[in-house]
């Protein structure tokens, strides 16, 4: 796993080049944003004992998909008392088969949902709400590529953590079901592209600095990467 520092608060963790983690330093410990894919969890701890000699105290999944949450348990059986923190919404696709509800409230759009849910043993302790401070991120609601998507603001240095409201690839942002054609998989796990550009159209409001995606490099820049993405997806 690659570790790499992106601000005075935040790392990058990459497995495979393309699945990314991140940890963002509290004043008592770290925050970490998704759990990967099956088998980080030695990396993931690791990597915060390096980082100022660290220990993660809550685990902030951004949504459900296999490859967010895939050390979860592990991760939660390593560290003991740590918190777990995912929307109310998207803790239905984090529940063990066959209790896991994929179905559709009546204001969202009758679309099925599309990629992996394997489901963790382990339950959250927190449901996020949106607008909320949790740890030093502030929690904004971003449904679309799954019903309770999240993603997470950084108000100290302006870094965006989108998890897989858009990817970033050939130097600048995609929303997800607009990725491009060398990089499809976001596409083909996203449940409702309309509702994915609404959500991205509420980032734009927000003062970015960096943009800190589930996949892709950590981009430098401001609103107007972002605003260029909505314009893509718009015309596409």
């Amino acid at each position: 796993m690659k570790m790499r520092k992106i601000s005075a608060h935040g790392y990058q963790l990459t497995r495979f080049g393309l699945v990314n983690c991140y940890l963002v330093r509290e004043s008592d410990s770290y925050t970490l944003i998704d759990a990967g894919l099956p088998g980080s969890t030695e990396s993931l701890v690791k990597a915060a004992r390096s980082a100022h000699a660290g220990v993660i105290s809550r685990i902030l999944l951004t949504h459900a998909h296999s490859d967010h949450i895939g050390s979860l348990d592990k991760l939660v059986e390593s560290l003991g008392e740590v918190e777990v923190a995912i929307s109310k919404r998207e803790a239905r696709l984090l529940l063990p088969k066959p209790a896991q509800d994929r179905s559709t409230e009546v204001d969202e759009p009758n679309c099925p949902l599309k990629g992996s849910f394997p489901g963790a043993r382990n339950a959250p302790t927190h449901f996020v709400t949106d607008g909320e401070l949790f740890g030093s991120l502030r929690c904004i609601a971003t449904p679309g590529h799954t019903p309770g998507h999240f993603s997470f603001f950084d108000e100290r240095d302006g870094t965006l953590y989108t998890g897989d409201e858009m990817v970033t690839m050939g130097g600048k942002p995609h929303l997800s079901g607009w990725a491009p054609w060398y990089f499809p998989l976001p596409n083909f796990a996203t449940w409702h592209r309309p509702t994915v550009l609404a959500s991205a159209r509420k980032l734009e409001e927000l003062p970015l600095r960096k943009i800190a995606p589930g996949h892709g490099p950590v981009l430098e820049g401001t609103n107007r990467l972002l605003t260029e993405a909505i314009r893509e997806a718009e015309a596409g």
